[in-house]
């Protein structure tokens, strides 16, 4: 079996379970990096190579929510702008500060994420937008986008996740719709890297595209699961990629 093929195996089942899930609740960076670095490529062509099929499946989740009427276009638009100032501020941030400061918050972020989820049993439940003038929803959505878009430049694990909360927990938007527009928000800040890595020379286009169509695959099959079950399926996968990203946390951590 040539190396390429076992790449493959590697690879496409797995990108299609992270399209899956970052359709549905974000985070499936967490799974779909770490897929590229166990098929053996070096850390640069894995980053580049993942951002290029995380990227495309996004569009698809993009295209279906905007299909379905969930995406919020005043809201998303405006936190897709400060998500994309924000990332770039945080890239900046990562030239200076070692990426290990960040592992360290994400071990309190993480649990305090998953214990306000179980307590707040009625948090993202759809029916609950805030009512703010139009101004000040525009100001509120820059601000989560650009906010969670720092985080997203300099470390980036679960920032899709991030959004997600960060919309429904400053706007009142359900966990569905503050979905479809983190969708929007992390194809923006997903756009500069993705530049960057294409110029940079370090996409393997020969596992992209393959990779590619699991990863859009799956993100089909996730926002369709999404838009039809709502919440109660959105929250416990949200849950469960909280879970996954505290402990490949803690595994990058130790090792």
């Amino acid at each position: 079996m040539s190396e390429f093929i076992k790449q493959l195996l590697i690879v496409c089942p797995l990108l299609f379970l992270a399209g899956m899930c970052d359709a549905i609740a974000g985070g499936g960076g967490t799974i779909s990096l770490p897929a590229f670095l166990l098929a053996g490529l070096p850390t640069h062509f894995a980053l580049g190579t993942n951002k290029m099929c995380m990227s495309m499946g996004t569009a698809v989740s993009v295209y279906r929510y905007g299909k379905s009427g969930r995406i919020r276009w005043f809201v998303s638009l405006f936190a897709a702008a400060g998500a994309v100032l924000g990332a770039v501020l945080g890239a900046r941030i990562a030239l200076l500060i070692d990426d290990g400061f960040m592992r360290y918050v994400l071990m309190v972020l993480l649990p305090a994420s998953a214990i306000f989820l179980a307590l707040n049993r009625n948090f993202g439940q759809e029916g609950r937008e805030k009512q703010f003038p139009p101004v000040k929803t525009a100001i509120v959505a820059f601000l989560c986008g650009a906010g969670v878009g720092v985080y997203d430049g300099f470390f980036g694990p679960g920032a899709g996740t991030f959004y997600i909360m960060a919309l429904s927990a400053a706007l009142g938007l359900g966990l569905t719709e503050a979905s479809a527009d983190s969708k929007v928000m992390n194809m923006a800040s997903n756009i500069g890297a993705l530049i960057t890595f294409i110029f940079g020379g370090v996409v393997l286009w020969k596992l992209a595209i393959p990779g590619i169509l699991c990863t859009m695959t799956g993100n089909y099959v996730g926002s369709s699961l999404a838009i039809k079950n709502g919440s109660k399926f959105v929250r416990p996968v949200m849950a469960a990629m909280i879970v996954l990203l505290f402990v490949k946390t803690i595994y990058d951590l130790l090792s």
